[in-house]
């Protein structure tokens, strides 16, 4: 298949995630949208390795997904305890992360 196509496919992810990111105020769709941008670019570093015949785009590819997993528990576990504070997901209700924000 020719490259150019995942470059497409990447870059059209990377939109999306950017236009969610952007328009939505709702953690969970923010943080669906930054998981989507990660992935493009890790499509990318991949088919990037693959033209380029060497496993640093691989490598690099492995280490985003690593960080993915590793913000999806963490991001999940905020937007839990967020909800159970404020019974909300929206964004415009947390505009204060200090300690005590949530006591009133």
């Amino acid at each position: 298949m020719n490259p150019n196509m995942f470059y497409l496919l990447a870059s059209i992810l990377f939109s999306i995630g950017l236009i969610g990111v952007v328009s939505r105020k709702n953690l969970f769709i923010l943080y669906m949208s930054i998981e989507l941008m990660l992935s493009s670019v890790s499509l990318i570093l991949a088919t990037l390795s693959k033209v380029l015949g060497n496993a640093n785009g691989s490598v690099m590819a492995l280490l985003i997904i690593g960080v993915i997993a590793a913000e999806a528990a963490v991001f999940l576990a905020m937007i839990v305890s967020l909800y159970r504070a404020r019974r909300t997901l929206d964004s415009d209700t947390f505009n204060a992360l200090r300690e005590g924000a949530f006591n009133d």
